[in-house]
């Protein structure tokens, strides 16, 4: 009978009395994934977190509420200015008729009809004192006939609306009040139409997100030789552990930066978008792209010096004067540009002396600090500045930043306290945050932050020789009255 050795017999040891990488492995080693060498190493059974604290969550949580919904959009509505502000073209040297009239082109703030606004339904009526300016040049008038976009005026001053320049759109027409001579009424042929309120609505549809860990029955049950310790605060030596937190930790991250940086697909249909084919994705309005559309944008305070940060911080605030003039805003900006504002306020002497009230936190100074948060004020205004992790770690909005050039988001300042809106759903004005997410959620499901386990491994609700762990939410972020936040890129 003939004996055939097998090929991978484990022969007897060299007659060399030298170590070798033939008879011993590696532990280094990746091609073997070795786990021994000759000599017993010091294992260090603590797991390294190179990366700190690896979460960006928290956000919103410091700064927003968070509200349930029911339906499959969230509709509000904002009230617009409340005083009349126009802007259009003036004719000073027409014939009889056109001489002094104004026409309107545009609100204030530059919205033509269908936008909000209405041109031929300006609010503008006869016996109504205008302040007219172009220039230099401010006159004082009263309307005298409107029909239509047509506004007619006569100085108080000069037969003619001198110095007003007649280039399109470059006249400010303003309704600082109204004169009538004894016994006038509203009637005639000039009648006098009571303004109501305009509302401009909004809305936003919520998103599913969703992820999930699976890991074999058999994997559960091991135990490595590694100590672990996730962001949750879990510790022991099954990995398994690990990877469950950090899935849980990836995810409610998630959740904010999709509130974050989520877009509304473009065109009337996702068929109409390059997101043909992926279902009924059609996206969400996350915060930088409803400041972008609706709010301010400023490259100020790139930190080339103090004197002339300041001054670009002071446009800001001049801004800020022309929209609700909230008092309290939180700031959340990247490094370069904490460092850039501190150095703007290190050059002012007591620049915080007697300033912040510290209301957003009950005016206790170490609340804030506790949180992060700095505090300053500059003319009327309270700021709260933190750094905000998000658009600093690599691995995130810092590493796109870092070669975005003018497209980089460096910071974002955003309106503290609570804003009165009208709930279309509702029917009422309600008062709520400036900035806050809603998330899908009934008697029957609350979808805020859903996890569930399935399969066979502890309380086994299925055949699967696995543990699977999912995650799911259902939200979306309301940016109300986007005219009083900020981006800075």
């Amino acid at each position: 009978m003939a004996i055939t050795e097998g090929s991978a017999l484990n022969s007897v040891a060299s007659s060399q009395k030298q170590t070798l990488s033939t008879n011993y492995l590696d532990l280094a080693a990746t091609a073997n994934e070795g786990w021994a060498q000759q000599y017993v190493p010091d294992l260090m059974e603590k797991e390294a977190e190179v990366f700190g604290n690896r979460t960006i969550s928290g956000f919103l949580s410091q700064i927003g509420a968070e509200e349930p919904m029911t339906a499959d959009q969230v509709v509000w509505s904002e009230q617009s200015r409340l005083h009349i502000s126009l802007k259009g073209t003036i004719d000073l040297n027409g014939g009889a008729g056109t001489q002094g009239r104004f026409v309107v082109v545009t609100d204030i703030d530059g919205n033509v009809s269908g936008d909000g606004f209405t041109i031929a339904n300006h609010g503008v009526r006869v016996n109504d004192t205008v302040l007219l300016s172009s220039g230099n040049t401010v006159v004082k008038a009263l309307v005298t006939a409107v029909s239509g976009a047509d506004i007619d005026v006569k100085s108080y001053e000069t037969a003619v609306l001198e110095g007003l320049s007649e280039t399109a759109s470059a006249t400010t027409l303003l309704v600082y009040g109204s004169e009538f001579k004894k016994g006038d009424t509203y009637g005639g042929s000039d009648a006098r139409t009571a303004n109501e309120p305009t509302f401009k609505s909004f809305s936003n549809k919520p998103i599913i997100l969703k992820d999930y860990y699976e890991v074999s029955g058999s994997d559960a049950s091991r135990i490595g030789w590694v100590e672990i310790t996730s962001e949750e605060g879990q510790s022991g030596y099954m990995w398994y552990l690990k990877a469950e937190s950090d899935t849980r930790s990836r995810f409610t991250d998630y959740l904010e930066m999709s509130m974050l940086e989520s877009q509304v697909a473009a065109g009337a249909s996702v068929t109409d978008t390059a997101l043909a084919g992926a279902g009924t994705a059609t996206g969400t309005q996350g915060l930088f792209d409803a400041i972008e559309e609706r709010g301010n944008i400023t490259s100020g305070i790139s930190g080339v010096n103090a004197a002339t940060d300041l001054a670009e911080f002071d446009a800001i605030l001049a801004e800020f004067d022309k929209q609700g003039a909230i008092e309290e805003n939180m700031m959340f900006v990247n490094r370069a540009t904490s460092l850039a504002m501190d150095d703007m306020l290190a050059s002012m002497n007591s620049y915080g002396a007697g300033g912040t009230s510290y209301g957003v936190f009950s005016n206790d100074e170490d609340m804030a600090l506790n949180l992060g948060f700095s505090g300053f004020r500059r003319g009327s205004y309270d700021f709260y500045k933190s750094d905000f992790r998000y658009l600093n770690d690599k691995a995130t909005r810092g590493g796109i930043n870092a070669t975005a050039g003018s497209a980089a988001i460096r910071g974002v300042i955003i309106p503290a306290g609570t804003s009165s809106v009208y709930d279309q759903n509702l029917g009422k004005n309600l008062t709520r945050p400036f900035l806050h997410v809603r998330y899908r959620a009934s008697q029957t499901d609350d979808r805020k932050m859903k996890t569930w386990v399935t399969g066979s491994v502890g309380a086994a609700t299925s055949s699967l020789d696995a543990m699977q762990l999912h995650f799911l939410s259902e939200r979306c972020l309301i940016t109300q009255g986007a005219n009083n936040f900020m981006i800075m890129k």
